[in-house]
């Protein structure tokens, strides 16, 4: 079995989990979430810890279990404390403005950027050149600050761009006569 699906979930005390045949449902202070559930993997609620077993001893059921236990993790995590991702914004008159749930940016293109937020996600602008992506969902907060950052990212000589706050990029040297 999977190392990962061995060590079981603890339940804090603001979160509840609901299991059905079809999916689990984590609900907390901060949302709810649902993950569909396979044949593959069988899930126990004992006592606020969540266990996760194989159904059969077939290599498709041991991959699933260390996946389903590490969804359900960041399902638990996201609706107890929320999920955020911190992106910079560096270049010369690079800005970024929170507008209700669109982000405004400003990115040396001849227009601007206006991204729509999704259901579930949040963003604000501390400075005008740092983002805050936040969120119940990992996969959702993820998936919309790589879409910010694809407007501009980060190009190798100059590292002008939006980055992630932890993200280094190595920069090139330039050509030489």
């Amino acid at each position: 079995m999977s190392r990962v699906a061995k060590m079981p979930i603890a339940l804090p005390a603001d979160a509840q989990a609901t299991i059905t045949a079809a999916a689990i449902t984590v609900k907390g202070p901060l949302g709810s979430l649902s993950q569909p559930l396979t044949g593959l993997v069988k899930v126990e609620n004992k006592d606020g810890t969540l266990s996760f077993d194989v159904a059969d001893d077939s290599r498709e059921a041991n991959a699933m279990s260390g996946t389903l236990r590490a969804l359900v993790n960041n399902m638990v995590t996201g609706v107890t404390k929320g999920f955020e991702r911190k992106l910079t914004l560096v270049g010369v008159g690079y800005r970024a403005q929170a507008q209700g749930d669109k982000l405004n940016l400003s990115l040396g293109f001849s227009h601007p950027v206006i991204h729509a937020m999704p259901a579930g996600v949040t963003c604000a602008t501390p400075t005008q050149t740092e983002i805050l992506i936040k969120g119940i969902d990992k996969q959702q907060v993820g998936q919309v600050a790589a879409e910010v950052r694809a407007y501009r990212s980060p190009e190798p000589y100059k590292g002008k761009g939006v980055r992630y706050a932890d993200e280094v990029v190595k920069l090139k040297e330039t050509k030489k006569k």
